[in-house]
């Protein structure tokens, strides 16, 4: 009897916490700080971390103008490319994220694992829940590695190896995987997320579709009756 209801207390117990700690104010602070820091690390070659004093070395030149090739590993330094961006702001925050999953994953494979009476049935809803949100952000995390770390490792091998020729089209492919990396997400949520799916299905039928505001209202509530009663998210 004490097993029944010391599950499900637990997991409310847990749930508040989560909620007193994840505020939407400090939610909003994160994704602005995130930002922010992005905008910085972006705009260091800006402030002066790039190949302009080497291209006027080259030509001769201190203060006067200089001719340049518009290409990117002409203008943005390599060092920068790799021991600042890749090496400081990439590669450690995804062992980083991909130790906390690893983690995650193993502490829901526990929770399910445990013993909890017939009667119990939120653990094992909850945290198969759980289960599958954790999936899909690891699914991102994954996209996000394949599309940026080939780019990556051929700003290394520029670097590092400057006899070395990397054939245009790979980095070309490459480029483009890191472009494709910001469409993928989108559709990841809509595939994996219900309510993601409701929300992109809602915005198209409302400016693409034209549809009234009171046949989306009655769409937008079946989907989500939907959604609570498959409990997926």
């Amino acid at each position: 009897m004490t097993q029944k209801f010391d599950q499900p207390t637990h997991l409310h117990a847990a749930m508040a916490g989560y909620r007193s700690v994840v505020t939407a104010r400090r939610a909003v602070i994160a994704i602005t700080g995130c930002w922010v820091l992005s905008f910085i690390v972006g705009l260091v070659p800006m402030f002066g971390w790039n190949n302009i004093n080497y291209l006027r070395r080259q030509h001769n030149s201190t203060y006067g103008e200089i001719i340049i090739t518009c290409e990117f590993e002409t203008v943005i330094s390599m060092e920068y490319m790799v021991y600042f961006n890749f090496f400081v702001w990439v590669l450690p925050p995804l062992f980083l994220m991909l130790i906390i999953y690893l983690e995650v994953f193993n502490l829901i494979q526990r929770q399910l694992n445990k013993k909890v009476s017939s009667s119990s049935k939120d653990p094992h809803k909850y945290y198969g829940k759980e289960l599958k949100i954790a999936k899909s952000l690891a699914l991102i995390l994954l996209l996000f590695a394949l599309s940026w770390l080939p780019l990556h490792t051929l700003n290394c091998i520029t670097l590092f190896c400057q006899t070395c020729n990397t054939p245009m089209i790979i980095t070309y492919i490459a480029i483009f995987l890191t472009h494709g990396n910001s469409a993928m997400n989108p559709i990841v949520y809509a595939f994996r997320i219900e309510k993601f799916r409701s929300t992109f299905l809602y915005i198209w039928k409302k400016y693409f579709c034209c549809k009234s505001g009171r046949a989306l209202n009655r769409s937008n509530t079946m989907n989500i009756e939907r959604s609570c009663s498959k409990n997926v998210i």
